[in-house]
């Protein structure tokens, strides 16, 4: 089998959990072929791999998001649309969902491309419609602006060459899942949605808090966003999440009960599980799996730890990752100098398991996840973690019912001071430590192998295409 996965501005350039994931779900399916068609932000970014690429990866196609920037004037002239395709139009702009269907035949036909189209009357006049609807005391330069800037990378998206594949398998929705929608429809192949968080959400975070975006637009970026997610889902044949309450958020965005499964991230077990209890050395160890990056929340942790040191001063802290926000590790690093708080050791790229066995326990800070590989490698390693309470954290740590009691501390996001406390309880008791540690690695390895998750995808796989044949 042939299957495409569709990756936004993740694997193979960025180190982090769902270019972990993809890194060992292609692995560990050798016997099959796989291309990657990766969006990305900057062509000069191209070729800039932080992953040694299995060798069943036999095609990757690269598209840079700034590349729409270069595109030149086309030779079609005097385009003339049909009323379908001006209503799309008009939906699109208005960040309502279109006949997504109708978009796709008109940027895949030739009729048009990205730039002809907006140099275009048949532009101009869908715009100036949708602006006196929507927005008719908002001066019309803001708008027009706006929409140019938010639909020239949907356009240059929707017009490009599609990879060959049996199966199309996007890892988020977003513009992976707008290319992985038009793909199926084009190619007649089933596509496939696996979300590790829900996208649109983080978007729609991200957004509210973006100082670039217009106050009076905002909205309609959210919007265009959850548009996407309605395309991806309405096209998908499966849509997976990693854990329950993650489906029912997909069945509240609109995607069809009957296309929502369940498949649990797995790790490699057996990588993990015979590393012993840490040998006392004076210190207590903690350990931190995470990118720098502001969604990880990174200063929160460092205010946490600059706490801890006031009850435990022999406590030593490690952030084991790569720098994905240069400006934000800077901050972070200025941040600890103004604290003046000692022993945060950031290691950058390290392998992983090597660093486990200097560890007591682990943390885990994030203002959002979906359902951290770094808490499953921790607990496999026989280490507790304190994670915050998103995503599907809580169920890990707390057992979805089983028998295995707790793995850790769950405290809120953003909470420096409860973060503090419960890190302080755990260097402080450490037979509590070694306790969740083993509940920890029992749950591993009873729910969260990857040979128990690739088993679920094959299986998924081979229905899918079975249904889509028949």
């Amino acid at each position: 089998m042939r299957i495409c996965m569709i990756l936004e501005g993740c694997y193979p350039y960025v180190y982090g959990g769902v270019s972990s994931w993809t890194h060992n779900y292609i692995k560990s399916m050798p016997e099959h072929e796989f291309v990657l068609w990766c969006i990305g932000a900057k062509e000069e970014d191209a070729g800039k791999f932080k992953f040694e690429l299995p060798p069943n990866v036999k095609e990757v196609k690269e598209i840079f998001l700034d590349s729409a920037l270069r595109l030149t004037l086309g030779n079609k002239k005097h385009l003339s649309l049909t009323s379908e395709e001006r209503e799309a139009l008009e939906l699109l702009f208005s960040a309502k969902t279109p006949d997504w269907d109708v978009l796709f035949d008109l940027f895949q036909s030739g009729k048009t491309d990205p730039i002809s189209l907006l140099m275009s009357s048949e532009f101009l006049n869908r715009l100036i419609t949708v602006c006196k609807k929507n927005y008719p005391y908002v001066p019309f330069t803001d708008y027009f602006y706006t929409i140019r800037s938010m639909m020239l990378p949907v356009m240059f998206l929707l017009s490009s060459e599609i990879p060959k594949a049996d199966i199309y398998h996007c890892a988020s929705t977003g513009y992976a899942g707008l290319l992985g929608s038009l793909a199926s429809y084009k190619e007649k192949k089933p596509l496939v949605v696996t979300e590790h968080g829900i996208y649109t959400r983080e978007r729609e975070e991200e957004l509210i808090r973006a100082d670039w975006v217009l106050p009076t637009f905002r909205q309609q970026w959210i919007d265009l966003f959850y548009t996407f997610s309605a395309c991806a889902y309405s096209h998908a044949a499966r849509v997976t999440a990693l854990f329950e309450s993650a489906n029912r958020m997909q069945q509240e965005m609109g995607c069809e009960k009957e296309k929502l499964m369940v498949i649990p991230n797995g790790i490699r077990y057996g990588n993990f599980c015979d590393i012993d209890v840490k040998k006392e050395n004076g210190h207590v160890d903690i350990g931190a799996v995470v990118r720098i990056a502001k969604i990880k929340d990174i200063k929160n942790m460092i205010y946490a730890f600059t706490e801890v040191k006031e009850y435990v001063p022999n406590a030593r802290l490690y952030i084991l990752g790569d720098v994905d926000d240069p400006e934000y590790d800077v901050e972070c690093h200025r941040l600890i100098d103004q604290l003046g708080v000692t022993d945060i050791i950031f290691t950058g790229v390290v392998q992983v398991k090597e660093y486990f066995p200097k560890f007591d326990f682990t943390i885990l800070t994030s203002i959002s996840e979906g359902q951290p590989l770094s808490v499953l490698e921790s607990f496999a390693a026989g280490r507790p973690v304190v994670a915050t309470d998103v995503g599907c954290c809580r169920e890990l740590v707390e057992g979805p019912g089983d028998p295995f009691g707790p793995a850790g501390l769950i405290v809120p996001p953003m909470n420096a001071r409860m973060l503090a406390s419960a890190m302080i309880r755990l260097c402080e008791e450490k037979r509590l430590r070694l306790t969740m540690g083993e509940n920890g690695r029992n749950r591993a390895r009873e729910y969260y192998t990857q040979e128990k998750s690739m088993d679920s995808y094959e299986k998924m796989y081979r229905k899918v295409v079975s249904q889509w044949q028949e």
